[in-house]
């Protein structure tokens, strides 16, 4: 009897937790598994802010993909994924075409700009890490230039970032601990640098706790962040941003660096393929599987869950992603096996630690609120702890984060 195809698209939290937990599940005998990714290494999304700030490396951000699976278990395909044709069971890569008789959808998210003219051409966003170096290099550039310049050009130290949710603060606060040191690096006064960060919404981080969005807000602005909250950007241009200023006014903002942090959707490659999808998400059932399609299953970003508590989508975060790569390793293992009853998914909520820079942070940790210190070191435990549930001892040795005091 032939092996049936197991197919993974994507190797970021989810699409990595079905592999490697598919390869301990199934032997070599029961399925022919398939893990496709654009790059051969695998980075952590929720470092990227320390990779974009340049508080971290950004070789420091990811591990290759060879380290954390089992070759004879898993083949691993280096592509890019065009399209998935759902009824001839085929995925369309760049290079070659893949039959599949399980497919698991694990693409990651892209950058939302919600229509607003020019973030595309003028902005960067924070979305992988060669987007990170990028805006790393594009910083230290403007500081570096600042001084060879016979009319000093002030925009130049002028960064602004969109986005005041999650990657926007967590990225604010890596940079209001790098600025100093570039001040220093580049002999430019620390007081001429400007960090304005534009947040359309009535408060920084959306649906956080107000008491711990206060505390973020009051550090951030004591280092010197300006917020304008309750401010729409209209249009992105080469010398900065325009910002709604009442019913009928604008406001220009003049800064060199412009990021973009507000927002993601699914990848394109959903909506390419045909599935019913709301801003690149398909609302997938409680097992995981996409509608009309039992062989398919839709985890991480490109999935839609709703939180029938508050009757909301969750958030997609790393922790549901790792959590749904879980569950459908072990559904998919169940089908092969020819079962036909398969669990369903619940979000186990362990905490959310939103980061201040390295030696401070806000969250929420099995219903308490904490700050300071003691959010800092629990944000450094839950960054060691997803490397863990992948690579084990190994991968946290060579990759984690030990400096927590």
């Amino acid at each position: 009897m032939k092996k049936p195809n197991i197919v993974i698209l994507g190797a970021g939290y989810g699409g990595l937790m079905v592999a490697t937990r598919l390869q301990k599940q199934l032997g070599v005998n029961e399925a022919e598994i398939f893990l496709v990714n654009k790059h051969d290494y695998h980075y952590e999304t929720t470092w990227l802010h320390e990779a974009s700030a340049g508080t971290l490396h950004h070789d420091k951000v990811r591990y290759d993909i060879s380290s954390v699976i089992d070759r004879n278990k898993v083949t691993f395909i280096q592509d890019s994924v065009q399209k998935v044709n759902a009824e001839e069971k085929k995925v369309i890569l760049e290079g070659q075409e893949l039959a599949y008789d399980y497919l698991v959808v694990a693409l990651g998210a892209e950058s939302e700009t919600f229509g607003i003219q020019g973030l595309n051409e003028y902005a960067f966003s924070i979305s992988n890490v060669n987007k990170a170096r990028q805006i790393r290099e594009h910083i230290e550039y403007q500081f570096a230039t600042y001084h060879n310049e016979e009319e000093k050009d002030d925009t130049r130290l002028r960064i602004v970032v969109g986005g005041a949710g999650f990657t926007g603060i967590e990225f604010l606060g890596e940079l209001a601990n790098r600025v100093p040191e570039l001040c220093k690096e580049y002999d430019v006064d620390y007081h001429k640098v400007k960090i304005i960060c534009v947040e359309a919404a009535p408060s920084a981080l959306p649906g956080f706790d107000p008491e711990l969005v206060d505390y973020a807000m009051s550090y951030l602005e004591r280092k010197g962040v300006e917020f304008r909250i309750g401010t729409a950007i209209k249009e992105a241009t080469p010398e900065g941003i325009i910002v709604a200023k009442g019913e009928n006014e604008v406001e220009e903002i003049k800064a060199k660096t412009v990021v973009w942090a507000a927002g993601v959707r699914g990848n394109s490659v959903i909506e390419e393929s045909g599935f019913e999808a709301m801003r690149g998400r398909v609302k997938v059932e409680k097992t995981l599987q996409a509608p009309g399609h039992s062989d398919v299953f839709i985890i991480g970003d490109c999935s839609l869950m709703i939180n029938e508590e508050i009757n909301r989508p969750y958030p997609p975060t790393a922790q549901i992603a790792m959590q749904q790569g879980e569950l459908c390793a072990k559904n998919i293992a169940a089908l092969v096996r020819g079962k036909e009853q398969l669990e369903e998914f619940t979000f186990d909520n362990k905490g959310t630690v939103c980061s201040l820079g390295e030696d401070d942070a806000v969250g929420i940790v099995f219903g308490k609120k904490i700050v300071g210190s003691k959010a800092a070191f629990m944000k450094k435990v839950v960054d060691n702890r997803a490397l863990y549930m992948i690579g084990g001892p190994g991968l946290v040795l060579k990759k984690g984060k030990f400096n927590f005091f």
